[in-house]
């Protein structure tokens, strides 16, 4: 039976509600100094909002090593009734601690998402949902096959969802070519972030026509400048029939951006950007993309 793995247990895909496809509550990176979401206060605060604008699950990107606080994520989704869904998977290298990557080489990179996925992250046993990899600016390097290829094998082992960070929004026909192509991973297993931020409308169609699923996950405070080519994006999609690949997100990655501190934070993606898209392409297709394809998109006959 396909289910979507969250922190408190695998629910129904239709069970999810307005979906936050892409998103992050706790996030720490030494490429983000004094940026740190690391607050569970805060994280609560937001989810908060999030659910009082109509708001009932999320997807959190975080993925290994980058502070994902996999102990308060259940607490939180009982406290504020949003359902979460936590990630393995490993982000670029300059995240990371030069010992860390090399302790996952050592313990075997494929082995540790497989873990976390059905075991649990750590000592929590809390399982993650989905697996995060990244691509690089316009390539892939050694570090990002590494982690896709571990990601793949993951996959195969367990049916996992597949989420990439497109840095800038590009690389993605090359990331499809990797995963799918190489890799043997089913395109509708693979979901491609930041497509916003590189407003490419002819390869968001040939991802699309793939089979991928497409995120449009900002808007990007720190990319604002393509924020106002996403509904086009959108609608362009929408009108060639691959409204049912599409996913959106808000991508909270700052302190500094979170609502409880005067930024736009998780509310924004449904007080503004749904409005926003409803103009383009009416709707019912916003809520299709905001309930029926996040189901879809992260639902698996879990191994």
């Amino acid at each position: 039976m396909l289910a979507v793995r969250t922190v408190l247990g695998d629910v129904a895909p239709t069970d999810l509600g307005i979906c936050d496809a892409h998103d992050h509550l706790f996030l720490t990176t030494p490429q983000l100094p004094g940026q740190e979401l690391d607050s569970a206060d805060l994280a609560a605060q937001e989810l908060a909002a999030f659910h009082g604008a109509g708001g009932r699950s999320l997807i959190q990107w975080t993925p290994h090593g980058m502070g994902r606080r996999a102990r308060e994520l259940p607490g939180l989704s009982r406290a504020t009734g949003v359902r979460i869904v936590a990630a393995t998977g490993l982000h670029q290298a300059p995240n990371y601690a030069p010992e860390l990557l090399t302790r996952l080489r050592t313990k075997g990179l494929a082995d540790v998402f497989v873990r976390e996925l059905t075991e649990g992250i750590g000592g929590t046993g809390v399982r993650a949902g989905m697996i995060k990899v990244a691509g690089g600016f316009h390539g892939l390097d050694a570090h990002a096959r590494w982690t896709m290829e571990s990601a793949a094998e993951a996959h195969h082992a367990t049916g996992a969802p597949i989420a990439v960070h497109l840095e800038l929004g590009t690389g993605a026909l090359d990331v499809l070519d990797l995963l799918c192509g190489e890799l043997g991973v089913p395109p509708g297993k693979v979901i491609l972030g930041h497509l916003n931020r590189s407003p490419d409308l002819t390869v968001h169609r040939e991802a699309a026509q793939a089979g991928a699923y497409l995120a449009f996950d900002g808007p990007s405070r720190s990319h604002h400048a393509t924020d106002w080519r996403m509904p086009e994006a959108v609608q362009a999609l929408a009108e060639a029939g691959f409204a049912g690949r599409l996913l959106l997100g808000g991508d909270t990655t700052t302190a500094g951006a979170r609502a409880v501190n005067g930024g736009p934070g998780l509310p924004y993606l449904l007080r503004r950007v749904r409005p926003r898209l409803e103009l383009a392409v009416g709707e019912a297709v916003v809520e299709h993309m905001l309930t029926v394809n996040p189901g879809r998109a992260f639902a698996v006959e879990w191994e």
